[in-house]
């Protein structure tokens, strides 16, 4: 099987998107800022950019002490990792 290319562009620059909004999160957090709601960054998690979101975690230590953040981020890691095993076994040949 053969991902379209859109969907490797997609992934991509969602992932960019949400290593940057992480950056701006922690950068925020540090200033006493006014936070980048969790919402946005699980919608951009959801829209393809988890990939980011895990360097993000791992790069700025961030977001990866809050339970209830990384039970629902694990379930839209999982979301797509099933969907893309799906897509493997069930795509025509």
């Amino acid at each position: 099987m053969q991902v379209p290319i859109f969907i490797v562009y997609l992934y991509l620059a969602m992932s960019i998107i949400t290593f940057s909004l992480y950056g701006l999160d922690k950068w925020k957090a540090k200033k006493s800022s006014q936070r980048i709601p969790e919402k946005v960054l699980h919608l951009s998690e959801f829209f393809g950019g988890w990939p980011g979101a895990i360097l993000g975690q791992l790069f700025f230590r961030h977001k990866t002490s809050k339970f209830t953040y990384q039970l629902v981020f694990w379930l839209i890691v999982a979301l797509h990792l099933f969907l893309f095993y799906w897509q493997l076994t069930h795509s025509a040949t």
